[in-house]
C-alpha cells in the first residue's frame, strides 16, 4: 500500500496524461500507441498506466470524456454569451467542427467509432452521455429561438437530429484529410443549409 502512495504522490497529474494521450494519438492513431511511449511522455511505466487505465481502448474513452468535458465547458460558456439565438448557434457549429486533418477531439472520436461495433454496453452507455450532451445544448438554443421568432416553427429535436448528422457527415472528411475537403467550405454548407432552413419569422 506504501508503494502505490508514493505512486500516486509522484505521478504526473491526470491532465497532462490525459493531454498527451490526445496529442499522441492525433499523431501516430490508437494502433500505433503504446503505453511505454505514453509513458515515456508523461514520466510514468506502462504498468503504472496499466494500473491506472487497464487498457488502450479504456484510455482512449477517458480521454475522449476528458477531452469532452472541456469543450462542455467552452459550449456552455459560448451559448450563455449575450448573441442572438443565430449568432450563438453560429459559434455551435464553430465548435463542433474539426479545425483541419488529424484534429485530435476529432481524432479521437473516429477512434471511438472504430472500436463501437466490438464495444461493451457500459462503453457505448458512455459514447451516448457524451452524445447526449451536445444534442441537449442544441435543442435548447433551438427552442429559444423559436420561442423568440428567430427560427421559425419545426420539430426541434428532428431538426437537431438531422443538424448534427450533417456536421458529422462534413466533418469525417476534413478530420481524415480528403482532398477537396476543409474546415471552411464545412462552414459554408452549413451556413447555407441554417440560412435556407431556419428563417426567422419576423423580418
Amino acid at each position: 500500500m506504501a508503494g502505490h502512495a508514493r505512486t500516486r504522490k509522484h505521478a504526473p497529474p491526470r491532465e497532462d496524461v490525459l493531454a498527451a494521450a490526445m496529442t499522441m494519438i492525433a499523431e501516430r492513431g490508437l494502433e500505433k500507441l503504446t503505453m511505454a511511449a505514453l509513458g515515456a511522455e508523461v514520466g510514468m511505466s506502462s504498468g503504472h498506466l496499466l494500473y491506472y487505465f487497464r487498457t488502450k481502448d479504456e484510455l482512449l474513452l477517458r480521454t475522449l470524456e476528458w477531452s469532452e468535458g472541456r469543450l462542455g465547458a467552452e459550449r456552455a460558456r459560448l451559448l450563455s454569451d449575450p448573441g442572438t439565438p443565430r449568432e450563438r448557434l453560429d459559434a455551435f457549429v464553430g465548435l463542433y467542427l474539426p479545425d483541419g486533418h488529424r484534429d485530435p477531439h476529432w481524432t479521437l472520436w473516429l477512434e471511438v467509432w472504430n472500436r463501437s461495433l466490438s464495444a461493451d454496453d457500459e462503453s457505448r452507455d458512455r459514447q451516448v452521455r457524451i452524445e447526449s450532451a451536445w444534442h441537449r445544448d442544441l435543442v435548447a438554443l433551438l427552442a429559444e429561438g423559436v420561442s423568440h421568432g428567430d427560427f421559425r416553427s419545426l420539430d426541434i429535436d428532428r431538426y437537431a437530429t438531422r443538424l448534427r448528422a450533417l456536421l458529422d457527415g462534413l466533418s469525417i472528411p476534413v478530420a481524415v484529410g480528403l482532398r477537396g475537403t476543409d474546415r471552411a467550405r464545412a462552414l459554408r454548407h452549413t451556413q447555407d443549409y441554417l440560412d435556407t432552413s431556419l428563417p426567422p419569422t419576423h423580418p
